[in-house]
């Protein structure tokens, strides 16, 4: 392992282009946790997540191969690529868990729970210093994604709010995979490396929750699961994680994870649109308040003149 000092840069403003990308990534996002609801009667959440991990590694070791990425060099990732893999792994755990307890709207909320962790760790780790208004933004972003979602059902019992616990948990080990990302010599390893790092870590953990949950596949699952079991292996964990794992290294993690606030929105969209929810006046405000909060987060400060050697 390399003993150089690795130079912490908590990134710089988002682009056009890194809005584009990432809206993109929310909205495959937002549409996972419903498959990720859909394929349980087929597939148990232990199974599901392993599957999704085992089928994304190929992808992703292929895409390395043909850009050249050199997997086995020594460049000082190991035990950062470990801790992340480590952690990436128990972060599917509690989520695939979690989405056993509660439902696919209240698990999408507490996931994106995840910038505030961000934030603070950004605070802490990055010296990132969060400006009133882009408190202020995160604050509206996640009032319109509970006014979104709704008012909590009335007879949500003890295992319902068991559920978003562990997503919360989930939520806050996504934040830390982050902050390892931008504070390790990771943030210089191509992004097909520090991500192989984690779904390949993930994929013996799974397997071992797999094993003490005692989970089975009892039926042959249907072309439904089948499709949506290769659109979390090959497109969510494949793709979407690879570019955002490349945006992350480029650009302000606090500010990136504030973005992931359209993602519940994204979803709530999709829930309309399969199981045919009904949208109300309450989700247009809700929109509003999200994209203002995303505006003030993404709001360049005034007092910073911007560097001229680094690109826009």
């Amino acid at each position: 392992m390399s003993s150089k000092p690795v130079q912490l840069s908590a990134g710089r403003a988002l682009t056009p282009g890194a809005i584009a990308l990432m809206l993109m990534l929310c909205l495959s996002w937002g549409f996972n946790q419903i498959a990720v609801k859909l394929v349980l009667p087929d597939v148990p959440p232990m199974l599901q997540a392993l599957s999704r991990s085992v089928g994304a590694l190929p992808v992703l070791l292929a895409i390395g191969w043909f850009r050249g990425v050199k997997f086995f060099e020594r460049d000082g990732t190991l035990w950062p690529g470990v801790s992340a893999g480590v952690i990436f792994g128990i972060e599917f755990v509690l989520i695939y868990r979690g989405l056993l307890l509660t439902s696919a709207s209240r698990a999408v909320v507490f996931l994106y729970t995840a910038p505030f962790f961000v934030a603070l760790g950004s605070y802490v780790f990055l010296g990132e210093r969060l400006r009133a208004p882009q408190w202020g933004g995160l604050a509206l972003s996640f009032a319109g994604v509970a006014l979104a979602i709704g008012v909590p059902q009335a007879n949500v019992d003890a295992k319902v709010l068991l559920g978003d616990l562990l997503i919360v948990a989930g939520g806050a080990l996504w934040a830390a995979t982050t902050l390892i990302v931008k504070t390790t010599a990771l943030i210089k390893a191509p992004a097909e490396k520090g991500l192989g790092y984690q779904v390949a870590l993930s994929i013996p953990i799974l397997a071992f929750a797999a094993w003490i949950s005692d989970e089975t596949i009892t039926h042959v699952p249907g072309p439904l699961s089948l499709s949506l079991l290769a659109y979390q292996a090959f497109w969510v964990v494949g793709l979407t994680f690879l570019l955002w794992f490349a945006l992350v290294k480029t650009y302000s993690a606090s500010k990136l994870s504030a973005f992931t606030f359209v993602t519940p929105l994204f979803g709530v969209v999709a829930s309309y649109f399969i199981m045919h929810d009904t949208l109300t006046i309450a989700f247009g405000v809700a929109a509003l308040l999200v994209i203002a909060g995303l505006y003030l987060v993404n709001k360049p400060d005034p007092k910073v003149t911007p560097d001229p050697n680094v690109p826009a």
